[in-house]
């Protein structure tokens, strides 16, 4: 069988994507040749946001156009919570966040039996009490693997799906997420993601009083030459001890905190589990812990009843943190979420103009940045090669390019001597 996966979304899809690649070929099956048709379409969707849904519609409309024999499956966020527009879509494989081996099993089948009926497999996320042990590791040729070691959510912010399609924190044990993070360190990786939906709750449901810095430690040891990666982290976790603890690992000084607003009457409507004070000691504190880090943060504009004036208090607080980038959304209106249901919608117009005016100040923030790296020496891990140039990415998660050839794969230090748009540039040294 030769397929196509198609994954939208994020690091956790992209890891999960990568596990079903993995599982298709050690049953013998192989992706599809450039110019030739499928045999089945994958499609792993996200439905975090209203857009999400749409490019999942736009990308199954497209590779049906281009493999219109292929049977087509999904799976993912946007499958578990809206079934019936996922099979509307002619989906004859319908599964859920769930059972990842089972999908693979049914797409098999369903590609050796045509005419069989359509397979559709969701099950209720909160009923679930265990981790799904996937495959980890990367797509052949990427120098960088991902490691899922949690699941979940329990958070239930009012604009957020997500819980709804994951169910509750699950966690993978410390002793296996050690042994797989030591097992993608001999494959050759040298950076390990380490991601989950929400992992600062890691080792919430283990009840053995274990928590996030406690695994991290646990895989540092296993493969301390590997560098560690952490995925999207709420604040809420960074205290000082784990500020501190982190400090002796091997770890990548990028840290994405998951911000969301910079107001906090916006943050008590979304609610978020701190304010815009508590927020802003833990840049300080890894700031003190990792000088010249790069935090990165996540921002929602136009939340339902968010005045022009809290809209303002966001803009001084996102300069005040002094973020390297951004991803910055509008408001995504979720059937399902509280917030849905809020008074205040603001227009599609009002909230892309918000989102024009914290892009602008996210650009010059990451501007500055870049150039307050000209002159320091990083480590960087180089991915691909093209035209005598190598690229890669710094452990502080900036992209690099020096010319040569031969480093991909590798790590190696690079002396920061400018900047090319959005790019560092520097000599390997």
């Amino acid at each position: 069988m030769h397929y196509i996966i198609a994954t939208l979304g994020c690091k956790v899809n992209q890891y999960e994507s990568e596990a079903i690649d993995r599982l298709l070929r050690s049953h013998g099956h192989r992706p599809c040749p450039e110019g030739e048709r499928a045999d089945a379409i994958l499609v792993n969707t996200c439905a975090v946001t209203a857009e999400g849904a749409r490019k999942v519609r736009q990308t199954v409309r497209r590779l049906r156009r281009e493999h219109p024999e292929a049977l087509l499956a999904l799976c993912g966020c946007w499958s578990q919570v809206e079934p019936g527009p996922a099979a509307a879509l002619g989906a004859q494989v319908l599964f859920g966040t769930g059972d990842r081996q089972g999908f693979v099993t049914a797409v098999e089948n369903a590609v050796a039996h045509p005419h069989a009926e359509p397979t559709e497999r969701l099950d209720d996320p909160f009923r679930r009490t265990a981790f799904e042990r996937l495959p980890a590791g990367a797509y052949a040729g990427h120098a960088r693997a991902y490691l899922k070691i949690q699941d979940g959510c329990d958070n239930f912010c009012t604009y957020c799906i997500i819980p709804y399609a994951r169910g509750r924190v699950l966690s993978l044990p410390r002793e296996e997420c050690a042994a797989q993070y030591a097992a993608l360190a001999e494959q050759g990786y040298r950076e390990i993601v380490v991601t989950g939906i929400e992992i600062a709750a890691w080792g919430k449901d283990l009840k053995t009083g274990e928590r996030l810095i406690d695994a991290l430690e646990a895989m540092a040891a296993a493969a301390p030459e590997a560098r560690l990666h952490l995925g999207s982290l709420e604040p809420t976790v960074v205290t000082e001890d784990f500020a501190r603890r982190l400090r002796g690992l091997n770890v990548c000084p990028h840290f994405h905190l998951s911000l969301q607003s910079g107001c906090d009457e916006t943050l008590r409507r979304m609610r978020r589990k701190y304010d815009t004070a508590a927020f802003l000691a833990v840049t300080e504190r890894l700031r003190a812990a990792f000088p010249g880090c790069a935090l990165t943060t996540d921002l929602i504009c136009g939340f339902p009843g968010e005045t022009e004036e809290e809209f303002a208090r966001t803009l001084a607080f996102i300069e005040k943190c002094g973020f390297s980038a951004m991803h910055i959304f509008p408001y995504s209106r979720r059937p399902g979420t509280r917030a849905a249901d809020m008074p205040g919608q603001l227009s599609r117009e009002e909230k892309a103009e918000r989102c024009r005016r914290a892009q602008a100040l996210a650009g010059e923030m990451a501007g500055r940045y870049r150039l307050s790296q000209v002159g320091r020496t990083l480590s960087v891990l180089f991915e691909t090669e093209k035209d005598g140039t190598c690229r890669g990415h710094g452990e502080n998660y900036t992209e690099v390019a020096v010319p040569g050839t031969g480093l991909r794969g590798t790590v190696r230090d690079v002396k920061i001597t400018g900047v090319t748009g959005e790019t560092l540039v520097g000599i390997s040294l």
